[in-house]
């Protein structure tokens, strides 16, 4: 008997189950769509910019100029990793910088040094020019000190042609952040409420007895959980797109990478879940456990607005979060056209953690 029984029809019946009650219960459907989809709605409504200005060299030597030293040592502006001409105009094209900058000298009839500094910009970066105009205005006033007539100015400012480029739009950035909010919560607090609820009722112990492998058990519930979540990504994405002109630069390639991203961030947030129900010993300390792992993810993980605004030793911190590598590779995929080999980073540092967490879960995962 037996050898008839199908551990696949057994597993594909818990997964329908389990389906059918997470599509049931109101609770999953307005954490996992409900909180992004308003979230997404405002902020599309609003609209916006990106908070940082950072700029390239064309000259990385010219660092050693105190001109440009006196300008990097503004808080507003960031000097960008040194990268070729060539890296350094694509991400001006994306938005990513504000403008390359160059320095350029001569000797005056006075007799003395005169520096022009050159700018380009582009119009993807039209939200953080106007910052580093000001951020240079302010240096030159800073540097010169005092007021002195035009012709004998030591620094003077010369705008190069713009160069086109993609505009980076509040929903380019609100919206990925969304998806990583939706995937985390989704899968922390499902898995660990479910799973709890199951073991606290005996469920887990009567399929335990069943002639069904533990494993697909596991499985089965499992699959439920990303199957629906895989879904609500879907309706964010779809949504962004079609409404808020959501940057999906590839398209349908762009878009089957989020999903491919989600379906592996799902399955690491899930890891989670399932230590949190083993170790709660009631449903009230389920929350507690979620949110010491959750809270500083959604606060710290470039969820809501980008971490270069914290202190550099703040900043390592967030570098280290999964969510955090999450949110990054969804904007590296959606807006600059990366693809999954090119965020080997992001992807690495997330099988990391879901290695790392699945071998907690079978330390302290419990039947009943």
């Amino acid at each position: 008997m037996n050898r008839s029984y199908s551990q696949f029809r057994a597993m594909a019946a818990i997964t329908r189950a389990s389906l059918q009650a997470i599509v049931r219960s109101p609770s999953a459907v307005i954490f996992s769509l409900g909180f992004p989809m308003v979230f997404i709605l405002v902020f599309g409504f609003i609209g916006g910019s990106s908070v940082s200005v950072p700029i390239a060299l064309k000259n990385p030597q010219d660092t050693s100029n105190y001109v440009i030293a006196a300008l990097l040592r503004s808080k507003v502006v960031k000097l960008q990793m040194e990268k070729d001409t060539a890296a350094s105009i694509a991400d001006l094209e994306k938005g990513n910088i504000a403008a390359i900058v160059s320095l350029d000298s001569s000797r005056s009839a006075a007799g003395f040094t005169q520096y022009k500094i050159k700018t380009q910009s582009s119009s993807a970066a039209s939200d953080k020019y106007p910052i580093l105009k000001m951020a240079l205005a302010q240096t030159i006033q800073i540097i010169e000190e005092k007021r002195i007539p035009d012709q004998l100015k030591m620094i003077s400012v010369q705008e190069l042609p713009e160069i086109e480029g993609r505009q980076y739009k509040m929903i380019d950035f609100i919206l990925p952040g969304m998806l990583g909010f939706s995937l985390l919560g989704s899968a922390v607090f499902g898995v660990a409420f479910v799973f709890f609820n199951l073991r606290q009722t005996l469920v887990l112990k009567r399929f335990f007895a069943t002639p069904i492998n533990r494993r697909n058990i596991v499985f089965g519930e499992a699959l439920s959980r990303i199957i629906f979540q895989l879904m609500t990504s879907v309706v964010i994405i779809v949504v962004g797109h079609y409404l808020f002109d959501f940057t999906l630069i590839h398209g349908l390639v762009t878009f089957l990478d989020l999903m491919v991203l989600s379906f592996i961030g799902l399955v690491v947030f899930m890891g989670f879940g399932f230590v949190i129900s083993s170790i709660a010993k009631n449903e009230s300390s389920i929350p507690p456990f979620a949110n010491m792992f959750t809270l500083p993810s959604f606060l710290l993980g470039g969820t809501f607005f980008p971490t270069d605004v914290f202190p550099k030793w703040l900043q390592w911190f967030c570098e280290i979060l999964p969510l955090k590598q999450l949110n990054d590779a969804f904007r590296n995929v959606a807006f600059q056209g990366a693809t999954l080999i090119d965020c080997w980073k992001q992807v690495g540092i997330l099988l990391i953690w879901g290695v790392a967490i699945y071998v907690v879960t079978i330390k302290t995962f419990k039947w009943e």
